[in-house]
């Protein structure tokens, strides 16, 4: 019985193919529109906590300087190199103690130039930010005891400076400092925020403070703890030395923050969840309509088909038979336009993957279930009209012109 209703379903779509097209179009939008909006969601969580996590193990990012609504203190004093000095000598458990200066400046070879950012630091930044070389080596300490004009370039300012030719032992001119390229990092790319992380220049702290700052002030300290070593017990300790250091009484508010980066990194990953789930849900909509555009058109097609169902009815056909023929109909449908839209969801999230340049992370489960969904669509839709079919007169219904 149900592969005869199937049968007769399939007929009734041919009959009217372009109605059943229309039909099912509000279907394929929801289906694809939640695939394509999950999957995408899916890409940009991943390739956030990925940038995220590129900045390094365990990292906490310490700052002069209150930061929120209603909080910002940017006339907060920076810190100092006797502050790194306290950190590195009064910190358990931690990797390294990397400061961090910054200007931006020009920078040129040649004939070439290019506005970047300088950075000045120490050896300690390469493992606080869990970056390598990919050309050359890292600084030597006599180089930053003496405060020498040697740098390491991101590979962003080595293509445009320097092509296809090797940097390393050659001088580029960093605002008005001749230094000597000794490294190039391994790149990194893009940063979830959009910034060029190769576009950079790195130089020892005692360089920069001389050659290019005209002052001692460091910008931003990045402590790393050891991977066995609780990140919030380090925070802890980070606060305690500073607000010594920096007369900080009982009761009075930090003029200094301390983030924590692997909190960051689960903020924005949760965030982006709930954005995915928030347009997955907007989608979802979609099938609503859609389903309430096959009940319609079922609703047309039981009074097109008035006189057919009253003669089935009449030469001893069941009422359960005709509800499972409207039934099997819309169900079809749904089924029909869930699949056309798990093709165009997935084609859709490639080509906007590809475009946004994030991974293509498909969900098996999302597609099951808007499948699923979609059947459900079709039975729950479906029902009413094949019901009113099945309970109709059969006088009154041979009567029906």
């Amino acid at each position: 019985m149900l592969f005869e209703a199937f049968r007769l379903a399939l007929q009734a779509i041919r009959r009217n193919a372009l109605r059943s097209f229309l039909t099912v179009l509000g279907v394929v939008i929801g289906v694809g529109a939640v695939i394509a909006m999950v999957t995408i969601g899916n890409g940009t969580t991943a390739k956030v906590t990925a940038d995220l996590s590129k900045l390094g193990s365990n990292l906490l990012s310490v700052s002069p300087g209150q930061f929120g609504p209603g909080r910002a203190s940017s006339d907060a004093k920076a810190f100092n190199s006797r502050d790194i000095e306290a950190m590195r000598t009064q910190l358990n458990g931690v990797k390294a103690v990397a400061p961090v200066a910054q200007k931006s400046v020009t920078v040129v070879y040649g004939t070439e130039n290019r506005i970047t950012t300088v950075t000045g630091t120490d050896d300690d930044y390469f493992i606080s930010q869990d970056w390598g070389l990919s050309l050359g080596r890292q600084f030597l300490d006599g180089e930053i005891r003496a405060g020498r004009a040697a740098c390491i370039i991101g590979t962003t300012v080595a293509d445009k400076l320097f092509g296809r030719a090797s940097p390393i032992g050659r001088n580029i001119r960093v605002d008005k400092v001749s230094c000597e390229v000794v490294g190039v990092l391994e790149s990194k790319g893009q940063s979830s925020f959009g910034s060029d992380q190769d576009d950079i220049v790195l130089m020892p702290i005692r360089t920069f403070h001389r050659r290019l700052a005209g002052n001692t002030d460091i910008n931003r300290i990045m402590v790393s703890a050891k991977d066995d070593v609780e990140t919030s017990k380090v925070q802890a300790d980070i606060e305690r030395i500073l607000r010594e250091r920096r007369n900080i009484g009982r009761g009075k508010e930090d003029d200094f923050s301390v983030r924590d980066m692997k909190q960051l990194v689960q903020t924005m990953a949760g965030t982006t969840a709930m954005l995915t789930g928030l347009l997955g849900a907007v989608a979802a909509v979609s099938l609503l309509v859609g389903g309430i555009g096959i009940m319609n058109i079922m609703l047309v097609s039981v009074t097109e088909r008035t006189r057919e169902i009253g003669i089935r009815l009449a030469i001893g056909a069941l009422e359960r038979q005709v509800l499972s023929q409207f039934l099997v109909e819309a169900v079809v449908l749904s089924l029909f336009g869930g699949l056309a839209g798990i093709m165009l969801g997935l084609g859709l999230a490639l080509m906007a993957t590809n475009m946004l340049h994030v991974p293509f992370m498909v969900d098996p489960t999302i597609i099951v279930v808007a499948f699923l969904f979609s059947a459900v669509v079709g039975i729950v839709f479906g029902y009413f009209p094949a019901r009113r079919a099945a309970r109709l007169d059969p006088i009154e219904a041979l009567r029906h012109e």
